[in-house]
């Protein structure tokens, strides 16, 4: 792998931070409508099901991940076929590009626009949220997608290179999908939410650390941000989800979390982080933030493969 991955994470980074997702095409939405219509014609209420469901997608995806590899020999053919899974996974550019349009919205008193673009970050009720209310959705959003849209994939894309980069997306967006507590897919989605915690378990880590390090760029003390971390992200949820959030918040000095609601109901979700809770500036700040992980972690990712 070696010298070519890395070139290629590094030519694919850069893509997505110039030209952000496809805008037509996107492989992922192809998944996205290839795991529907499977999950409609597999579906039964059970772990069981789930679990075949999973790993039928992924280690399709992953198999033809190590396919396109091995036929893309080494040097520059793998570097450009590195730097085109790379773009086609990540996420970053777009996740900022509307952190920082909602903002906007939310400062011009156009509380409709930003309600509109919300389900571009997460999938919570924009209805039921005020100005501070979708400041806090969109930040909570930005600090676990940091992880989720640029660290995770690198750092997959870095380790075992296109079948990593390719095999993670598919995980993270069969999660997306069905990884959820509710009726339906508190069985069937056991095996995708599970899997994604695994696959996001060091990630959301280095995501963490990065978070904490740079937090003076937002006038932050990476001091708050671990014990933020420390303190706090055990007691959200998701075992990464938390460890993302909590140290961004900490970084900030405010305080995430509360009643959250989702179109699929209404969590109480605990506290991270000590401060007041978030504002628009506060929302800027996790933007420019979460752009400095992403950077960092592009150039760890690089340097690490190129180790290989």
């Amino acid at each position: 792998m070696g010298m070519s991955t890395a070139i290629g994470l590094g030519l694919g980074f850069a893509l997505d931070r110039m030209l952000g997702d496809p805008r037509r095409w996107h492989p992922v939405a192809g998944f996205g409508l290839l795991a529907g219509s499977l999950e409609s014609a597999t579906y039964r209420d059970s772990r069981s099901a789930g679990a075949g469901y999973e790993a039928l997608l992924v280690g399709g995806v992953v198999a033809g991940g190590v396919l396109a590899q091995r036929v893309g020999g080494t040097g520059f053919r793998r570097s450009a076929l590195t730097a085109l899974a790379t773009w086609t996974v990540l996420g970053g550019r777009s996740l900022a590009r509307v952190g920082r349009q909602l903002a906007d919205r939310l400062e011009a008193g156009d509380i409709e626009a930003a309600r509109a673009l919300l389900p571009s970050l997460c999938g919570r009720d924009p209805r039921a949220l005020d100005a501070d209310g979708l400041a806090r959705a969109a930040l909570e959003s930005i600090a676990e997608n940091t992880s989720d849209a640029t660290v995770a994939p690198l750092f997959w894309g870095a380790v075992a290179g296109v079948p990593g980069l390719l095999g993670y997306r598919a995980i993270n967006t069969l999660d997306a999908m069905v990884g959820y507590r509710n009726d339906r897919y508190r069985h069937f989605g056991w095996a995708a939410a599970r899997t994604d915690d695994l696959a996001n378990l060091i990630p959301a880590r280095v995501s963490g650390l990065l978070t904490a390090l740079l937090a003076p760029i937002v006038n932050g003390r990476p001091s708050a941000a671990l014990a933020a971390w420390r303190n706090d992200a055990a007691n959200h949820p998701s075992p990464n989800a938390g460890v993302a959030e909590a140290s961004m918040a900490g970084a900030l000095g405010i305080r995430l979390g509360g009643l959250t609601e989702y179109r699929h109901g209404v969590e109480l979700r605990p506290t991270l982080g000590v401060g007041p809770a978030p504002r628009v500036p506060d929302l800027r700040r996790a933007v420019r933030l979460s752009e400095a992980v992403q950077l960092a972690s592009a150039i760890l990712a690089a340097l690490w493969a190129a180790r290989r």
